[in-house]
């Protein structure tokens, strides 16, 4: 039998989880996961990892697909209870399930048991079998730096800008709290160095993709890797096809379209990140600029309407690095 084709994807939460269960469909792969935690929080005295959770519950089967976060079949009780004793709504909504993976979660980083080796738990009790690994195992935090103060703060946490704002409140940038000192998790440079390819997921190219390759070392080894690089646009048209990784664009002055986040990232032939940049049918007329940047481009259907069609994006995508596999 052949060897499998190592795959390494950078992916953000609820965009990354969906493509991820399309490419697991692909036969005689190896994949391994590199999941952005720069959005984690800490509430109620407990450490939240949205990406990491909404990877793993969507690969497990127990998403909530019409929320779009969090556990199917969720009850409320405790946040009920908490909004007793505090009388103020919450803005970040836990069910009880999620609290229990939470407290989980938690219980174990405060005995010194390292991120990386407890989402290996989480994923164990799953029967998840794909490796998932925290970019960083060092606790790191996306700030937004407001353009103009609120209740005096310059800056707020990202989940309170995106949750509780919905990305409303202009914002003239984002900094990442811990990022100077933070170390990839084992086996994150690995997984890169030894890909035969290495995908950047259609998840938020800011504070997703982006809050990964701050991390020390690792845009550096996808500038090394022998793999080839390729990204999928989370941009179609003019509008993200999950989230609102267009205000988070705006904030850094990009251009809210598949060739604005590819010159973001840039040509590795270049200096820059990718190698190739697949972008959706509708923005064909894009590809000769994206080609100008150095980058080989492609435009197919994007919309993740299901696995199966989401199995044939990766495979665009693996083709477009001449990297064919069954279809």
């Amino acid at each position: 039998m052949d060897q499998p084709l190592k795959v390494t994807v950078l992916a953000g939460g609820i965009g990354g989880a969906r493509f991820l269960k399309g490419l697991r469909m692909i036969k005689n792969t190896q994949i391994s996961v590199i999941a952005n935690n720069a959005d984690d929080i800490t509430l109620h005295g407990l450490r939240i990892c949205p990406d990491l959770d909404s990877i793993i519950y969507n690969l497990a089967g127990v998403a909530d697909l019409t929320r779009g976060w969090g556990r199917a079949e969720e009850s409320w009780k405790i946040q009920e209870e908490l909004t007793k004793y505090s009388d103020e709504q919450p803005w970040f909504n836990l069910g009880d399930k999620d609290f229990a993976t939470h407290i989980y979660r938690s219980e174990l980083l405060r005995q010194g048991v390292p991120l990386h080796e407890i989402v290996a738990n989480l994923c164990a009790t799953w029967g998840i079998t794909m490796e998932i690994l925290p970019a960083t195992n060092d606790e790191i935090e996306t700030q937004v730096v407001l353009q103009r103060a609120l209740e005096g703060r310059p800056f707020i946490h990202f989940q309170e800008w995106w949750v509780s704002h919905r990305a409303k409140l202009p914002a003239a940038g984002f900094e990442i709290s811990g990022i100077r000192n933070a170390k990839p998790a084992p086996g994150v440079i690995f997984a890169i160095l030894q890909a035969d390819v290495v995908i950047f997921a259609p998840s938020n190219p800011v504070v997703s993709i982006g809050a990964i390759l701050q991390i020390n070392g690792i845009s550096q080894a996808i500038k090394e890797t022998r793999a080839r690089v390729v990204g999928l646009s989370p941009i179609i048209g003019a509008s993200p096809v999950l989230g609102m990784a267009d205000a988070c664009l705006r904030a850094l002055s990009i251009e809210t379209s598949s060739s604005g986040v590819a010159k973001m990232y840039g040509a590795r032939k270049n200096g820059g990140l990718l190698d190739a940049w697949l972008i959706a049918d509708s923005d064909s007329d894009q590809c000769q600029e994206i080609e100008s940047y150095g980058l080989l481009t492609r435009a197919v259907p994007l919309l993740m309407v299901d696995d199966e069609i989401t199995a044939t994006m990766a495979k665009d995508a693996l083709a477009l690095v001449n990297l064919e596999v069954a279809r």
